[in-house]
């Protein structure tokens, strides 16, 4: 195989010595295996879901006499080809000992044209710009398929650069990654901290009030809709937006996690987002769906997308009080029993559901009250969470450009000495 090319789009030229190919010169993509729920079985062969992927210890099992083309074993490369950008979307090395079942929207690549190690990380650059090109705009989940997949770019340096830089990439990530890990475990001891407040606050109004149901204040729940998106945010107050799914996050609105809409495209306008809407996410996985946050800042020209419900409260209480109590852990063991999917990786809530969620039975001025406590709650910690996600986000754009750099051939591996913690 000659290398007739050292272009590619998600990087500068290549070195002289280097070549570029599709990935279908170096590999080949298997899709896993269509499991139906009816299949599984209490023993049997492990199936990889996507939630699997990254780290998940629980296992749907099968019993069928699965086609080994579906087999996966410790050290397989494989790609999620449908999946959240960022998190479930991209490739994987397996790990873990023993046989596995593949399943569906996973691809197992079968390595012959290069270091396996090598097109792992090469893939993880590229993923980058195939979540940013190749998914036409779409809003929250995203998916390449497999004729795009296997016309991706690939470097080719020499097999012994190519162990080289992917030796250094394992060394070098791995370390990026602790830094990472330690700064989410600390945002997760905030979260615990406000959570125990929240949940104690909640609960002794249940007590003390009884509950009544959502639907008794609820005057109607909308779902959005996703036209096609440019990647970009917009960037001026004429433009027309879409909002992300990550813009609602446990009880905290980002109105700058969003797409731009195409000039001369009609925006929907009964979709625009108004300051003090509810926002309920649809579908999400399960510890996410069902998250919640009250619309606030800039909201006009913002459309809301089909996989978020607005829900519009009538009088007798505050958005924001509903949306404590539905992050609380009485409302969550509610969201995350009644969320449906034939995915375990994504399910969805019907708005039925969000109706029927448990609320207190107290007064306006006792929801200003829960409302104020969690306030000071949250910026007693406030400070230190801005802090700690300003990190994670420099670490995660350290770890995207060292492995653009290192698999484009703009670094040098031999010399080369990555930042630690200490810049941070």
């Amino acid at each position: 195989m000659t290398p007739v090319s050292r272009r590619i789009p998600y990087g500068p030229i290549l070195p002289e010595s280097w070549g570029v190919v599709p990935l279908k010169h170096l590999a080949t993509l298997q899709n896993g295996y269509v499991f139906k729920s009816e299949g599984w079985a209490d023993s049997g062969t492990p199936i990889i879901r996507i939630e699997n992927l990254n780290g998940s210890e629980s296992f749907n099992l099968s019993g069928l006499a699965v086609n080994e083309k579906h087999h996966v074993r410790s050290g397989d490369l494989l790609f999620s080809w449908s999946g959240n950008p960022g998190t479930s979307f991209g490739p994987y090395r397996w790990s873990k000992s023993g046989l596995y079942f593949l399943n569906q929207h996973i691809f197992k690549v079968s390595v012959q044209g290069c270091e396996k190690d090598w097109l792992y990380w090469s893939l993880r650059a590229a993923t980058f710009w195939i979540e940013r090109e190749l998914t036409s705009g779409m809003i929250g989940m995203v998916h390449v398929t497999k004729e795009e997949l296997s016309n991706v770019p690939i470097p080719i340096p020499s097999r012994d650069e190519q162990r080289r830089i992917a030796h250094f990439l394992d060394v070098e990530i791995a370390k990026i990654d602790r830094l990472a890990e330690l700064r989410r475990s600390m945002l997760a001891r905030l979260e615990e901290r406000e959570r125990s407040v929240r949940d104690g606050l909640v609960e002794r109004m249940f007590e003390q009030r009884g509950e009544i149901p959502l639907r008794r204040f609820t005057a109607i729940i909308e779902q959005g809709e996703s036209p096609q998106c440019e990647a970009a945010s917009r960037d001026s107050v004429d433009e027309w937006a879409v909002l992300k799914l990550s813009s609602v996050r446990r009880g905290i609105f980002e109105s700058e996690e969003n797409k731009r809409l195409p000039p001369g495209v009609v925006p929907n306008r009964s979709c625009e987002i108004q300051a003090g809407d509810l926002l309920v996410t649809r579908a999400n996985t399960p510890n996410l769906v069902g998250d919640v946050a009250v619309a606030s800042g800039r909201c006009e020209r913002l459309l809301l997308p089909d996989l978020i419900y607005r829900v519009k409260l009538g009088a007798g209480i505050l958005p924001a009080f509903a949306a404590q109590v539905a992050l609380s852990g009485r409302v969550r063991a509610v969201i995350e029993s009644s969320a449906r999917g034939s995915s375990q990786s994504m399910v969805k809530l019907r708005g039925e559901d969000i109706k029927a969620w448990p609320m207190p039975r107290v007064t306006t001025e006792q929801q200003r009250e829960l409302i104020r406590d969690m306030e000071r709650t949250t910026a007693a910690s406030g400070r230190l969470r801005e802090s700690i996600v300003c990190q994670l986000a420099l670490l995660t754009e350290r770890r995207r450009a060292l492995i653009t750099a290192a698999v484009t051939g703009q670094l040098d591996v031999t010399t080369a000495r990555p930042a630690h913690d200490r810049d941070l």
